[in-house]
């Protein structure tokens, strides 16, 4: 560990100005490391920066570092389950994307990381239903590192981490405890997740999971990896521990298992997996879970045990047999060959030479395990280190020895060869002696018969092929001119033997169907000798990227590809043996024979094309070659290439499986990509009736992207075109396929970025003065302030619209020319008004999904939204929703851009305000910013909506009357406001909660009570309006639960003790009355009567509410009547005359001061005088009139 800790954010600058990869730079990489492992609290902020700068970087120091520290940050640190969930979130993308790096060190790094992630990320999505993007990167992640584990020829580190994360997912698919109260939160799993999720399907989670246990069962019987084998053995341990419901499988996997499939392996391999199993049986009848299954696991042991018994017995056999047999040829090489050999060793004096410690060594060693190449060679260099006597001598020697006829030479027959003794020579050949002649000078001295290391000898480099010289020596003799005179034989006629003109004669003439026969099983025969080479360890694998090879089978590909695409020309005498209609016959003819030939290779490719794609690959790189080359000497030529690439294309397109990779590994090593083959892809990626083309379309496109430069561009461009598709589904899957180069990877960045701009630029292409009437009603805070708002609209737009640019100038958004901006063949030109929600959703979709990424686009996307039309605009503002639920209210970027919204788009900030309240309460900070807004602009009173059941009550008494001004006798204003009273006003206590679910919002004491409500209506009166304040006064009415008798009659009380009464007042006491008829007793006794106290007739409209309230109640009424003055009570008479009957019969019968009340007889006198004060009666004003409706 380090002496001392060191600054973290110091330490890692001095890192990043170190030379890369040099050996400071390691050193202070390795400090920090251990500095960070002991206080890892910097850890998410070091960690989640630096990968986003390193992940497209190539390999180095500091990348290896950055994912080993990431790794320990999330897989092994102490930080909190918050942190690593919030790091693995933050991440995920990045880790998705390092899954394409071409280092497997990295790509390995990256599935051990996602084998934490996948549970952390999977629980916090259980409780989270607002990021759907998320699960859906997590799953296509998922299925690439699975189809890992299955691929073969995969890097051992790769597949042994894609087996640890195939147990993870294992883990978090299956149920674990479903008591709540017992479960762990640091053991995630499918019971976790509710069953209505709505985008975590958990029916089908849990299947998948089940069906890979069981696919993984299945490699105990065919696979052969041993060390695959152990890892998932070994990860079992801790599966039935935590998964008790697995047992039953695992156990009868175990049982019924036995090493059938291991045939070929060694026996410690062997013997290793039964150790492995023996182990986790043993360990499964100690855990609780497993002591019913007692039994079986004791009977599986003791079959097991007799079954390594007997391995162990037979293992030692072959052993022992092995041995014996090398000993056997080592005693009988030792034997002397002649007779002549034997008698010089038994008179040699000097001691036996001990055994070359080299010879046992190769005795031991198994040749087998060399590559065949260099076995080849070592032969090669043996047979040149002899001369040919010597050779024939070994071979005659080695033929005595098991029992065989001599080499015979083929001349000189009296000539006896002389015993050859020397072993492998270590001189050059040229100091060998070269003369068979059986002469004691010639006679080469012994040599011990020590065996020499072949890969030690010395080979001569400088050997020369003389066929005359080795005829010669092949027949003992070295025959001269003179000897053939002294031997008196016959001389040859050499005259005789001299080919001085040789012609091969002509082929033979075969007819159509024997030319095709010939040629097939040609083909056939190369094709089956090259797969016996394969077959033998010479071949590469299919999907290796090398375009050919050097083995022998490559070799045999190349001259059977090379023999069809490098065709002849036709014969040179077609011109004056024939006319030039039979010439373009013949050469017809003779390239339609060609292409029968290529169309045998490709119906024999395509017969088995995933096990054939290599030649397939190779020959489309033969036919684009041979093109290139044939279009320089003749411009006519007719291309093959894109011929029969478009034919091998269409013919396997129709079987295509999503999980074969071939096809897109195909498409990736072929040189040239035609426009024919890109549109296919396009077809497939928008075949939404096949899951498997579609998935196949995807994955070539982006492989193309990352690695063809070359068609980068068209390929890019066809997935961001997909992106505006009508379809759902092919729109996500192209959304998620390009977002993955956000923000961290160019060009594809740069790219991405302007087109999503491009496709929101479309929607703007409207007149500044068209959408204005959209905004009017948004900005103005009530109806009567129309013109400071039209004023500021006129303030803004023109700096959009009316401006002139200069050619060449910067034009703004919303004005680009229709010939600038990009278009795709699913969207109009120009967007079709009025707009429909699709269509915007096609434009934007790409938009709102990288918006999560990089939050810039939030400004553009405010910005542009006050120059589209009204209907544009209403979709936006639904379409938004999910984008703004993910970001969240706490998000920074779009707090501020609400607090600095632009002019013209207050409804979009409306919508978010909206959106952040309709689920759950508003932060502080939200209304803090909300109520700032409203105090600088002039914004609707619905932004207050939202928000007002947060604020105090002052801010309530301040800010309600805003809102109900809003009312217009409409139902839809009239429900908002009914839903702000509910919201800031207790309810009594016998209903309690009964209502309103907003009262745990805020404290008990920051809401009104009922009673202050109605008075702060009444005396806003003014400020509100008139005819708002009666429709809010009646909603008032209309919730009797709140507002019900008692609470009335104390709203009457406390206006009643005020000094002046509000205009409304007398009309919301008829309301009362004529609601509650309880109220009238109260209203005629009490009220009444302290009305005429306060001389009421002095106020002409509240004199006028009394009379009719007077007649209301009526005969209640009379007793506090008789108290007004002669004058008011003639006036009140006068305007309501049917009262006069009333209150004549009252005086005459009932009145208490009967002698006061005899003088009120003379102003009710006789029904016709009623009608002088009918006449002279004062209309009633408008604003106490009782509409209909109350």
């Amino acid at each position: 560990m380090a002496s001392s800790p060191v600054d973290p954010l110091q330490t890692l600058q001095a890192a990043l100005s170190a030379p890369a990869n040099s050996q400071e730079q390691a050193d202070l990489l390795s400090n920090l490391r251990e500095t960070l492992e002991i206080h890892p609290a910097p850890i998410p902020i070091l960690a989640q920066t630096l990968i986003n700068v390193v992940v497209n970087a190539g390999d180095s120091l500091l990348k290896r570092w950055v994912l080993d520290l990431f790794h320990f940050a999330i897989c092994r640190s102490s930080l909190t389950l918050d942190q690593r969930t919030q790091m693995a979130l933050k991440a995920l993308d990045t880790l998705v994307q390092l899954l394409d790096d071409p280092k497997p060190a990295t790509v390995k790094v990256a599935i051990q990381c996602l084998a934490t992630v996948y549970p952390l990320v999977f629980r916090h999505l259980c409780t989270n239903r607002s990021n759907p993007a998320a699960w859906n990167t997590l799953s296509a992640a998922k299925s690439r590192i699975i189809d890992l584990l299955w691929a073969s020829n995969i890097n051992v580190g790769i597949r042994l981490s894609a087996m640890k994360f195939a147990q993870r997912v294992i883990l978090v698919q299956t149920r674990g405890v479903s008591d709540p109260r017992l479960q762990n939160k640091n053991d995630p799993n499918i019971s976790f997740c509710p069953v209505d999720h709505p985008f975590i399907p958990v029916s089908k989670l849990e299947a998948e999971g089940q069906k890979l246990l069981e696919a993984l069962a299945g490699l105990l019987y065919n696979s052969q990896d041993v060390d695959l084998l152990s890892a998932m053995l070994n990860s079992w341990v801790n599966l039935v521990k935590l998964r008790p419901a697995t047992l039953p499988l695992v156990i009868s996997t175990l049982r019924s298992w036995t090493p059938a499939a291991l045939g070929g392996l060694s026996a410690s391999s062997v013997k290793s997996i039964e150790k492995s199993i023996r182990i986790l049986l043993v360990h499964i009848s100690r855990i609780t879970a497993g002591s019913q299954y007692a039994g079986q696991i004791t009977e599986a042991l003791n079959i097991q045990g007799q079954r390594m018994d007997k391995a162990s017995a037979d293992e030692k056999k072959r052993k022992a047999a092995a041995l014996e047999s090398r000993k056997r040829p080592a005693s009988a090489s030792n034997e002397p060959t002649d007779s002549n050999k034997r008698i010089k060793l038994e008179t040699e004096v000097a001691p036996q030479p001990t055994p070359n410690p080299s010879s046992a060594f190769l005795s031991a060693f198994d040749f087998t395990s060399l590559p065949a190449a260099l076995i080849t060679n070592l032969i090669v260099a043996n047979l040149e280190a002899f001369t040919e006597p010597q050779l024939i001598a070994l071979v005659n020697t080695y033929r005595q020895t098991h029992g065989l006829n001599f080499l015979q030479p083929p001349t000189a027959p009296s000539a006896t060869p002389p015993t050859i003794t020397s072993a492998i020579p270590t001189a050059p050949r040229n100091h060998v002696e070269k003369s068979l002649t059986p002469t004691p000078q010639t006679q080469p001295p012994p040599v011990k018969d020590e065996p020499v290391d072949p890969l030690q000898m010395d080979i001569d480099e400088e050997l020369e092929y003389e066929p005359e010289k080795l005829n010669e020596e092949l027949s003992g003799v070295a025959i001269g001119p003179e000897d053939d005179l002294a031997a008196g034989g016959p001389a040859p006629d050499i005259a005789d033997l001299t080919l001085l003109e040789f012609n091969l004669p002509p082929p033979k003439d075969l007819s159509e169907g024997d030319r095709k026969t010939l040629i097939h099983g040609s083909i056939s025969r190369i094709w089956d000798g090259a797969e016996e080479l394969r077959a033998m360890g010479e071949g590469i694998a299919p999907e290796s990227a090398q375009a050919g090879g050097s083995s022998a089978a490559e070799m045999w590909m190349l001259l059977l590809l090379r023999m069809i695409t490098r065709v002849a020309e036709p014969p040179a005498d077609l011109d004056d043996s024939m006319g030039e209609s039979s010439k373009e016959v013949a050469v017809h003819d003779f390239y339609l024979r060609q292409d029968q030939l290529r169309q045998t290779l490709c119906d024999y490719i395509m017969s088995d094309f995933p096990s054939r794609v290599r030649l397939a690959t190779t020959w489309m790189n033969e036919e684009w070659y041979n093109d290139q080359i044939r279009l320089k000497k003749d411009r006519d030529w007719r291309p093959n290439y894109e011929a029969w690439l478009n034919q091998v294309v269409a013919s396997y397109q129709t079987v295509l499986d999503g999980k074969d990779k071939t096809f897109a590994r195909f498409l990736l090593d072929l040189p040239s990509i035609p426009a024919d083959v890109l549109e296919l892809l396009r077809e497939l990626c928008t075949d939404s009736s096949s899951p498997d083309r579609m998935q196949v379309g995807f994955t070539t496109l982006r492989g193309m992207v990352m690695q063809r430069p070359s068609l980068r561009m068209e390929a890019l461009n066809i997935l961001l075109e997909l992106t505006t598709h009508e379809e759902k589904r092919i729109r996500g899957a192209a959304n998620n396929t390009v977002k993955l180069w956000v923000p961290n990877t160019q060009p594809m960045d740069t790219v991405i970025r302007e087109f999503a701009l491009q496709m929101l630029r479309k929607l703007q292409l409207r007149s500044s003065t068209e959408s204005r009437p959209a905004q009017v009603d948004v900005t103005m805070a009530n109806g009567d302030s129309h013109e400071g708002d039209d004023g500021m609209v006129d303030e803004i737009v023109p700096e959009k619209s009316e401006i002139p640019k200069e050619p060449g100038e910067e034009v703004e958004d919303g004005q680009l020319p229709q010939g600038d901006l990009v278009h795709t063949p699913y969207l109009p030109e120009r967007i079709e008004l009025p707009a429909k929600k699709a269509q915007v959703l096609q434009h934007v979709e790409l938009l709102f999904a990288l918006s999560v990424k990089v939050p810039e686009f939030l400004d553009k996307i405010f910005s542009a939204y006050g120059l589209m039309d009204v209907t544009v605009q209403e979709a936006i503002q639904d379409l938004i929703t999910a984008l703004i639920r993910s970001l969240g209210s706490s998000h920074g970027k779009l707090l501020t851009l609400m607090r600095q919204c632009p002019a013209g788009a207050e409804s979009l900030a409306l919508r978010v305000l909206t959106i952040f309240t309709e689920h759950g309460r508003p932060s502080s900070q939200l209304v803090a910013l909300v109520k700032a807004l409203i105090n600088e602009r002039n914004l609707d009173a619905r932004f207050l909506t939202p928000i007002i059941a947060e604020m105090d009550k002052a801010d309530i008494i301040r800010y309600l009357p805003r809102i109900v001004s809003s009312l217009n006798g409409q139902p839809e204003a009239k429900n908002l406001v009914r839903s702000v009273f509910s919201s800031i006003v207790t309810t009594p206590p016998q209903t309690f909660g009964s209502v309103t679910s907003n009262l745990p919002r805020v404290r008990q004491s920051e809401l009104l009570t009922p009673a202050e409500l109605m008075v702060l209506l009444h005396y806003s009166e003014k400020e509100i309006g008139v005819k708002s304040a009666m429709e809010a006064i009646g909603i008032c009415f209309q919730m009797t639960d709140v507002f019900r008798s008692e609470i009335l009659a104390v709203v009457m009380q406390q206006i009643m003790d005020e000094p002046v009464l509000p205009v409304l007042f007398l009309r919301t006491v008829i309301q009362a009355v004529t609601t509650y008829k309880t109220l009238v007793n109260f209203v005629s006794t009490t009220l009444l009567s302290r009305l005429i106290t306060k001389k009421i007739w002095t106020n002409a409209p509240l004199w006028e509410g009394f009379i009719r309230c007077a007649k209301a109640i009526a005969p209640a009424s009379f007793g506090a009547l008789l108290q007004l003055p002669k004058h008011q009570l003639r006036e009140l008479v006068d305007k309501q005359p049917s009262l006069k009957s009333g209150l004549r019969d009252y005086v005459t019968k009932k009145a208490p001061n009967k002698a006061r009340g005899a003088g009120f007889l003379d102003i009710f006198g006789e029904p016709e005088d009623g009608n002088v004060g009918s006449a002279s009666g004062t209309p009633t004003p408008q604003a106490v009139e009782v509409p209909a409706s109350v």
